[in-house]
């Protein structure tokens, strides 16, 4: 089973469990679950409300103690002493990991000293981990999100006002889409930015999905000209194979950096090859704040995922990284050799086309002192005529045993499908 969370009125911790169990995770039994950790002073239930006319659930944590600031180490205890099912157990430290670098950063101290405030509230722990409970009683082994929503103005926080989004939500949904909507509250919480930045392994459309059930999540407030909920859609990703369409199944990674220069960049393209990616490429884009800046993206094999991904984070510097499956359908193709004037140049075939390769017509060009194009046209027509001789056959028997080093070799010079 997968998640998409459909954040078009952003997203809270009590949104996105109220989503879940919406789309059927059982109450009874996520409460069960969360009362594992050894924490009194709450009650958590849910009720089915209306929003702009759309039916949802909303789940209230009810406190008995007063709001307790804790410590990312006071949380980390909470959860090792619950005993909770591996993947539930991270997954909640996941999260509350997030806050905590979040918040480092934010106050300039390493994790292991962060104070939480709001967060570490007993209701947003309440909230984290049960949506952690929900996700392991309907078995959702990934999560994807949409775009996120955020509003407008300032919110009130224990540190004072803030603009909104508030800075931790900023931080947390860094390298991931967000877009603000001309509403005066807070639509994005930490929390909810919190579990998108910790559990989602891609921000986007909805992934293609056989969809067994969906919900939504209220939020407290209610707007007049939108539904302040959280839809989540919960499916079995479809079977590519079972629609003819499955190709070779690579891993794509791309991060957004607004910071970098145009030398680094092109550097990590080439570092990004040498670690093994089929196709590195860099896209213009605009960031907040107006911010140029580029997408850098890989297209790698998934058995060198991540050994790719580690260099796209250390070459570009980035905070974090982005991913996803694709399917890639690369066309047959082989390797030859054509000679002119005894200069050797490597030529792809594939069916329909003839290329020759471009490092080793440029190599040839500056050699022989013509111009690249007239040494691409000759290396083509020698290949054409080489290809109706009579000895194409025996030539062809083992297309692949030729030299791949001489010495004007560079290995970046062919283009990947």
């Amino acid at each position: 089973m997968i998640a998409y969370f459909n954040c078009f009125s952003g997203i809270a911790g009590d949104m996105a469990l109220g989503a879940l169990v919406d789309a059927g995770a059982d109450p009874a039994d996520v409460r069960e679950l969360v009362e594992r950790m050894p924490v009194d002073g709450w009650d958590l239930h849910f009720e089915s409300v209306m929003r702009n006319g759309i039916g949802g659930t909303k789940a209230h944590v009810d406190l008995i103690e007063t709001t307790v600031s804790r410590t990312y180490g006071n949380i980390l205890t909470l959860i090792d002493d619950a005993k909770f099912p591996t993947r539930m157990h991270n997954r909640a430290v996941a999260v509350f990991d997030a806050l905590a670098e979040a918040e480092g950063q934010l106050h300039r101290r390493p994790k292991t000293q962060v104070h939480f405030h709001e967060v570490g509230a007993l209701d947003s722990i309440v909230d984290i981990v049960g949506v952690c409970a929900a996700l392991e009683w309907l078995n959702v082994t990934d999560l994807y999100s949409s775009s996120v929503a955020t509003g407008t103005g300032v919110i009130r926080a224990a540190h004072g006002m803030l603009p909104n989004p508030s800075p931790a939500v900023v931080e947390l949904m860094r390298d991931a889409p967000m877009y603000g909507v001309d509403i005066n509250a807070e639509l994005t919480t930490p929390t909810g930015a919190a579990i998108l930045a910790a559990l989602c392994i891609s921000f986007g459309a909805l992934p293609a999905m056989n969809v067994a059930a969906s919900g939504f999540g209220a939020g407290t407030k209610s707007f007049p000209d939108r539904a302040n909920l959280l839809q989540v859609i919960l499916g079995h990703p479809q079977d590519a194979t079972a629609t003819g369409l499955a190709g070779q199944q690579a891993v794509e990674f791309s991060v957004n950096v607004d910071d970098a220069t145009g030398e680094t960049l092109a550097h990590a393209i080439v570092a990004l090859l040498d670690a093994g990616a089929f196709d590195a490429w860099i896209a213009p884009i605009v960031m907040k704040k107006g911010r140029p800046a580029y997408t850098v993206t890989a297209l790698a094999d998934i058995a060198l995922a991540d050994q790719v991904r580690a260099v796209l984070v250390s070459e570009t510097g980035s905070f974090g990284v982005r991913g996803r499956l694709v399917d890639r359908w690369p066309s047959e193709r082989y390797e030859t050799i054509v000679n002119i004037e005894g200069l050797p140049l490597r030529v792809k075939v594939s069916p329909g086309r003839t290329k020759v390769e471009y490092d080793d017509a440029a190599f040839a060009a500056a050699q022989l002192e013509r111009p690249i194009r007239e040494v691409i046209s000759i290396g083509e027509q020698e290949w054409r005529t080489h290809e109706h001789s009579p000895d194409r056959d025996r030539d062809h028997d083992h297309p692949h045993d030729h030299p791949h080093d001489h010495p004007h070799d560079h290995s970046h010079g062919h283009e990947h499908p």
